[in-house]
């Protein structure tokens, strides 16, 4: 059987199994592909917290080189059926893409990562460093049953020189040229709320109440017109200086890259400073209760290296009334970045240009968020986002990630399996 069959035939058995997150009973993947690794002579582990959130680790010996780990998730995000023109777990394969939930997002990746081991291990291969294999749970909710819960207490399963994780990988052709990106970084996330306070009472005589509710409205605009300070990052001077030929003024940045072509534009704009989202609003639960209390949450992405206080001192110079700041987490979840220039970065390059002579590696950092962070907090992994994506264009892959009729060419699929390989036996070689 090729490569490609072997990663489909695999690709099309994970998506069968529902692995929706919550609750996500990842060990129904964990123990597919602990069975798919035995046939092909591989020993791997079942490590999990508990029984029904497993992971499945793996480790092929290398050299003394600093080793690489290939990170992915096996859960996935809600499927409803009645939103798809097929079966979200059917694993149908259809004019040449493997339909279904989790296809791009991200077992594809997965099913790629799996035979890419697999087959370097069967053929008996020598890498410069130790290959692992980290198939983990829980990304889509990220409670602590996966990387996070891998990367603080079994340390040995996940610690490596570098990484490979999803992120990136998508083909791109911007002024006539192909760029193939890499996610180096990600923004943090760091949600907060807005409680705003009144006094109940009840709704058929408002005037001896004070709504706060009401008190919302004020708040939401000044949330809407509140405008972080912009800067340039280096990964994105970096992005600008090989898509464009140069760093444009930070004024000009967004328009040049609009210019160049609208997905260049895309993902410029949310890194040219930290974003506010306001997403839900709860106030009273009954309608002839008119609210004392008033709750705005939001979802707040801040850029690598901002802290919690910047954000903070933001709000309070420019969202009026009188309101509590509550943030959900202690402290911002993200906002890592690996180094730019790394043997990593090579590795890939070489492979881009052995794939597609004349194509270019393009660094961005990931507006969202991925377990690449975990593993760069506890152990300073160089991790990079990148699977390559070249049989569906960039903008339709994104629609399709969480959304109704998701699907992945197998041809990246077999793609990924050549990358990965490649990635494994030329590290730092």
């Amino acid at each position: 059987m090729s490569l490609r069959a072997e990663a489909t035939a695999l690709l099309q058995e994970l998506i069968r199994l529902d692995t929706v997150n919550p609750p996500g009973n990842e060990t129904l993947a964990a123990e597919v592909l602990r069975h798919y690794l035995a046939r092909n002579g591989v020993e791997s582990r079942i490590v999990a917290k508990t029984p029904d959130r497993a992971n499945l680790v793996a480790r092929l010996e290398g050299g003394g080189g600093p080793g690489l780990v290939l990170l992915a998730h096996t859960d996935t995000v809600l499927a409803d059926a009645a939103e798809w023109a097929r079966d979200p777990w059917s694993g149908d394969l259809v004019d040449g893409e493997v339909w279904g939930r989790g296809a791009l997002d991200m077992k594809g990746h997965v099913a790629a990562a799996a035979v890419a081991f697999a087959s370097l291990a069967r053929e008996g291969a020598s890498p410069p460093g130790d290959v692992l294999l980290a198939l983990t749970a829980d990304e889509e909710v990220g409670v602590d049953f996966g990387a996070s819960w891998l990367a603080r207490e079994h340390p040995e399963t996940v610690r490596a020189g570098f990484g490979l994780n999803e992120g990136g990988g998508e083909r791109c052709v911007f002024g006539g040229r192909v760029f193939y990106l890499c996610a180096v970084g990600e923004k943090a996330t760091a949600p907060f709320k807005l409680r705003l306070h009144g006094r109940s009472g009840h709704a058929s005589d408002p005037h001896a109440a004070d709504n706060a509710l009401l008190k919302a409205g004020p708040v939401l605009e000044a949330l809407a017109r509140l405008e972080p300070p912009r800067s340039l990052i280096p990964e994105v001077q970096t992005f600008l200086q090989t898509v464009l030929g140069d760093v444009p003024p930070l004024e000009e940045a967004l328009d040049r890259a609009r210019g160049l072509h609208p997905l260049a534009g895309q993902l410029v704009a949310p890194l040219l400073s930290a974003t506010l989202s306001p997403t839900m609003i709860e106030a009273s639960r009954k309608r002839n209760v008119v609210p004392g209390t008033c709750t705005i949450e939001v979802d707040c992405r801040l850029l690598p290296g901002q802290e919690l206080a910047e954000m903070e001192a933001l709000l309070r110079a420019g969202v009026p009334g009188e309101w509590e700041l509550d943030w959900i987490t202690a402290e911002h979840v993200g906002g890592t970045r690996s180094a730019l220039e790394t043997p990593l970065r090579s590795a890939l390059e070489a492979w881009v240009e052995r794939t597609e002579p004349g194509a270019r590696l393009a660094p961005v950092v990931c507006a969202g968020f991925t377990d690449s962070h975990y593993l760069r907090k506890e152990h300073g992994t160089t991790v990079y986002g990148f699977f390559p994506l070249r049989g569906m264009d960039p903008q339709l892959a994104a629609s399709l990630v969480h959304s109704a009729d998701e699907r992945i060419a197998v041809d990246d699929v077999e793609l990924g399996v050549d990358l990965f390989r490649h990635v494994a036996m030329t590290l730092g070689s």
